[in-house]
This record gives structure tokens, sequence and C-alpha cells, in this order.
């Protein structure tokens, strides 16, 4: 039995930034697509598992990304386990070229969870058996240490939204691509306009409910080019996400 996964994608107008190459929220949602058709392969449509009140969410995870894809480019994205837990798993991505090159990578701590009881649930023995264990990382990096939240008011930017139906996905869950938009909305424009997000590093806390209003906000890392971010709620103050990222200048 293979212990990896493949996914194909090729790369489409609606997935491009304005420069003509994958934006990282679209990378973020083709990795999730690739765990999806991962579950779906071994019997178990996300769909059915909902029907079951059970899903998959995401606790933690890291993407690094050397380049990004262009347009109408074809990429594979394999995936694996490297270990599991009574309730959570990590879950390993590489994403390769055309050419068999590696462009990037990412890892996850996901758990299995109880929608209707809205804890943690055991994973089941049959998910064990179809995905067998490759202790292999695709990242040496420690997703479980804790990214410290920063105060709105010590931020060098704050920017504000509210959660609507629509950022939300079948688990009830403000969906952690969303956390993503609402991150780089909250980054220096020059940031935004000249370079890419190399990596991103983060931890999705407590989740925001349909109707909250968060606020976004960013202060400058330790090194150039890098950044801390925290999204929490407005009116409780109730940390959802935490997160580190790292720019590269475009190269034009």
């Amino acid at each position: 039995m293979k212990h990896y996964f493949d996914k194909e994608f090729d790369l489409r107008y609606f997935e491009m930034n304005e420069n003509g190459v994958a934006s990282p929220t679209t990378m973020l949602t083709l990795l999730e697509e690739t765990a999806a058709d991962h579950c779906y392969s071994i019997g178990h449509s996300l769909y059915d598992l909902l029907k079951q009140n059970v899903g998959w969410v995401l606790l933690s995870g890291t993407l690094q990304m050397d380049r990004y894809p262009r347009y109408k480019e074809k990429i594979t994205i394999r995936t694996w386990i490297s270990s599991y837990k009574s309730i959570r798993g990590f879950r390993e991505n590489v994403i390769y070229d055309a050419a068999n090159n590696i462009i990037g990578k990412a890892k996850g701590l996901w758990v299995f969870y109880d929608i209707q009881k809205k804890r943690p649930a055991k994973i089941w023995d049959e998910f064990k058996n179809k995905w067998p264990v490759h202790e292999e990382d695709s990242i040496t990096h420690n997703i479980t240490q804790k990214i410290q939240p920063i105060e709105s008011i010590s931020a060098d930017i704050n920017k504000q939204f509210n959660v609507n139906l629509y950022d939300t996905d079948t688990n009830e869950h403000v969906n952690n691509i969303r956390y993503l938009q609402w991150l780089m909305e909250s980054l220096p424009e020059h940031i935004s306009n000249e370079y890419y997000l190399h990596s991103i590093d983060g931890r999705f806390i407590t989740e925001a409910q349909y109707g909250d209003t968060i606020i976004s906000s960013t202060v400058k890392g330790e090194e150039e080019n890098s950044f801390i971010h925290t999204i929490k709620t407005k009116d409780d103050h109730k940390v959802c996400a935490t997160g580190k990222t790292f720019w590269k200048k475009i190269e034009k």
C-alpha cells in the first residue's frame, strides 16, 4: 500500500494574482482540496463525514513556497501522514512542478472533531488502517510551539472585519484560509505590492462565530521583512489565531 497520495492541478485564471502567479490563498485551497481527496480516496467524502457529525479541523500549520506556480502550469501535491495520536495527526505535503522540482512544502496538525459535541473525537481505526504512517517530515519545524499573541494597542497596523456566512466552512468554523486573507490585509502596502509570501506559520486557537467583528493586528518581526500577526474578536478580545510570516522581494 502506498503511504502517499498525489493530486494533480492545472492552475486556472481565477486562482492567479495580478502578476499571473498563484496567490498564497490559492495554495492553501489546493492543499485543502488534496486532503479532502485523500479522504475521498478511502471512501470517506467530507460530506459523508458531515452527515455523521464529524470532520477534520486544522490546529496549526506552516507553508513554505520557493516560488508560486504560473497560469496554466501543472503541479502535483503529494501528501501523507507522518504520525497519529488518539485524536490528531500530522499531515505532510510536498508541491512539485511538471519537471518534478519541489517548489513548496507544507505541514499541518489536524484534529478529528465531533461537530455536534464541539470537541475532539478519537480517530477512526479505518483512517489509520487506510492511511499508513510514513515517518518522514516535509518540513522540519515545530508547529506545536505557541506563537505569542500581540496586543492591538501595540500593533503597527490594525484592520477590522465582520465574520459573514461565507467565511465559515462545513464544520461551521471560520475557514483557516480566511484568516490568511485577513492577516494579509493588515500588512504594510509596499510588502503586499513588492514582495511574495515565502513562509507562514499559523496557530488556530479559538473559533470566531458568524456575526463577530474581528481585528487583524500586525507588528514587524525581528528579521527583515518578517511580521507577527494576531486575529482576535473585538468585543471580548478572544484570540482566534496567531501567526508569523516572512516575505521575499519579487524579482522583476
